[in-house]
């Protein structure tokens, strides 16, 4: 049993469709930006830790005395 659509309800429906595409569209951009976001935080962190790894000063271990 097949459903009969009238025009306008399938206008409604094409409608309805192009609005949730529009908003998949949106919150693919959102994502995209966090995204962004995200990956240039995280090379500053690798870079600073790479510049504090680099400023650390290592200092000797003591030795232990034997008797």
């Amino acid at each position: 049993m097949s459903k009969r659509y009238t025009k306008a309800e399938l206008e409604e429906i094409v409608y309805k469709q192009l609005e949730n595409l529009n908003a998949m569209h949106d919150l693919l951009s959102i994502l995209k930006f966090q995204n962004d976001l995200i990956q240039n935080i995280n090379r500053t962190l690798r870079e600073e830790i790479g510049q504090f790894k680099e400023d650390q000063v290592m200092y000797p271990k003591r030795r232990m005395r034997r008797s």
